[in-house]
């Protein structure tokens, strides 16, 4: 199945192409009402946006690298002298809040699949951030599964029926509004191929497949239910990048003939630079943004990726030490409040890890607590909303929110004039806990166990009681190849080498429970690969992708 961006069907393409010779080939398997999602119109407008912007995405992500290498070399991010103006600039505004996002108070995550998609709809959540990034594993069928799962959705004709008979359905007389948030700019969708007008040919960006087909063929449909096509946008680095997606964005309002400013966009502030380019961001997508949101695991793996190689003041403790009220994790969070309701943008709190266990009331209750505890820390510090994952966590969550807000739907009057923040302050690492055995071991653990459910198609994993997905399983990883290089012991005295940590990748191997079709192999493997390796792959879902999900028939 092939599309050409000529000629364009007139009735969704009022805006003149120039990329007569470019196309975008499907080279993976079309299984049941995938022509629906993968139809020769939402192809072709799919290839006029790689002929805008693929060119662009290219140099944004050398840009990445670039500052990484930078910053890796001793020079660290400061707050740009050439965008001073923007931040010093008090009158601007960012276009704020949709229809049906007035009120964000609890947000619910998960990924696309039916099943989970309606347990979304029934939960109760003002909205539902339904993922194609981070809790879902790329599969080309969880890709356009997924597609189709919102497109029914939104239509109101999903329904489901598992394999054990039992049947489910949207039954909520309220549904949470939808926010989609499709794959970063570094991922790429190889089952789908891009040829360009010189004839060169590459895999299409996994951003602009996620957010082209859920636009091209739901965006009026929801104007229509009253709200619009609203997008969570995961990984950026800076405002250029945010500016690439407003362009995006832009272009494709034109293509449907929709109005501009109908997207909102809510951001990611999840790596180290963009949290010095907070404001930069905002402005460059300042008709389409709505808020921005505290991506905290995220954040806490671009700080290790980052300075994984400065030394030991850079080396964080174990990963469950490194709480939200760490000094560099305040400063990030504050400085994300301040800055939204400087500028009428919502300010989205993150997600606690801790998720209930209905067959453990003690599991369960400790798990209430911890997340009352994030949210109330939160809604005090003036985020206007906040992520759970998990229905039951819903009225814990909103109890501490309503407790704060009461009948107000934000608070963005809430202004923080008391907060300043230092670009020190923002890379001041210093936690002074210890790397503890149990600390690496859990780590490994947890690494490769969720690498092996994401090769079976799984995003978003419950292990040892907590909530897990790629951005958790990348600090884990991330950790272990960090504590290896700068000469890291536990506090036990036992250093932290490649033997020791292949001999607890033999452990966990051994204590797994193994069944038919499971990955355990393939996941240590990968693991060795990107947390034992002397390079350090910048994202552990690029070689697993290429590797495992590919499909070819």
């Amino acid at each position: 199945m092939t599309a050409t961006t000529t000629p364009m069907p007139a009735r969704t393409a009022p805006v003149p192409t120039s990329s007569a010779a470019a196309a975008l080939e499907v080279v993976g398997p079309i299984r049941d009402r995938y022509d629906e999602i993968l139809t020769p119109d939402a192809l072709a407008f799919l290839t006029e946006l790689h002929s805008r912007f693929s060119a662009r995405r290219h140099d944004r992500l050398a840009d990445r690298m670039r500052r990484r290498f930078e910053i890796g070399n001793g020079h660290d991010p400061q707050f740009r002298d050439d965008t001073a103006h923007i931040r010093h600039d008090d009158e601007w505004r960012v276009a704020g809040a949709g229809p049906g996002l007035e009120d964000r108070r609890v947000e619910i995550t998960g990924p696309t699949d039916p099943k989970m998609t309606i347990n979304a709809l029934n939960s109760g959540a003002k909205v539902w951030l339904a993922d194609q990034e981070d809790a879902t594993s790329p599969t080309w069928k969880n890709v356009i599964e997924g597609q189709l799962s919102l497109y029914d959705a939104i239509r109101g004709q999903l329904r489901y029926t598992s394999p054990e008979g039992k049947s489910y359905e949207v039954t909520a007389e309220q549904t949470p509004t939808i926010v989609m948030r499709p794959r970063g700019w570094h991922l790429v969708e190889k089952h789908l191929r891009y040829t360009d007008r010189t004839g060169r040919t590459m895999d299409a960006s996994g951003s602009l497949v996620d957010f082209g087909l859920y636009f091209f063929h739901n965006a009026k449909q929801l104007i229509e239910n009253g709200v619009g096509p609203y997008f969570y946008i995961a990984k950026l680095e800076s405002a250029e990048e945010a500016k690439l997606w407003d362009d995006v964005f832009t272009f494709s309002e034109r293509y449907l003939g929709i109005e501009h400013g109908t997207i909102r966009a809510t951001v990611l502030i999840e790596t180290l630079p963009a949290a010095f380019e907070m404001e930069e961001i905002l402005f460059e997508m300042r008709d389409h943004v709505a808020g921005l949101n505290a991506g905290r695991w995220d954040y806490i793996f671009s700080i290790i990726k980052n300075y994984r190689g400065r030394g030991a003041r850079f080396v964080l403790p174990d990963r469950s030490e490194v709480t939200m009220t760490v000094p560099f994790m305040r400063a990030y969070t504050e400085l994300l409040v301040k800055t939204c309701h400087k500028r009428g943008a919502f300010a989205i709190g993150g997600m606690s890890a801790f998720i209930p266990n209905r067959r453990d009331p003690e599991v369960t209750e400790r798990a209430f607590e911890k997340v009352a505890a994030d949210k109330k820390r939160e809604a005090g510090d003036g985020f206007d909303g906040t992520w759970v994952a998990h229905p039951d966590l819903i009225p814990v969550a909103r109890a501490e929110f309503d407790a704060v807000l009461g009948d107000r739907p934000n608070q963005l009057d809430r202004q923080r004039p008391d907060v300043h923040v230092s670009a020190a302050q923002l890379i001041d690492v210093h936690i002074g806990r210890p790397i503890t055995a149990s600390g690496v071991y859990g780590n490994v653990s947890v690494a490769i166990r969720y690498i092996e459910a994401w090769l079976r198609g799984l995003g978003a994993v419950a292990i040892d009681n907590l909530m897990e997905d790629a951005a958790t399983a990348e600090i884990s990883r991330s950790q272990i190849w960090q504590w290896i290089h700068q000469d890291r012991t536990t506090d036990d005295g036992t250093p932290i080498t490649r033997e020791y940590v292949e001999g607890l990748i033999a452990q966990v191997l051994d204590e797994v429970t193994r069944f038919e079709g499971d990955r355990f192999d393939d996941a240590a493997a990968i693991f060795r690969e990107v947390a034992l390796g002397s390079d350090f792959p910048a994202f552990l879902t690029l070689p697993a992708y290429s590797r495992y999900l590919v499909e070819t028939d």
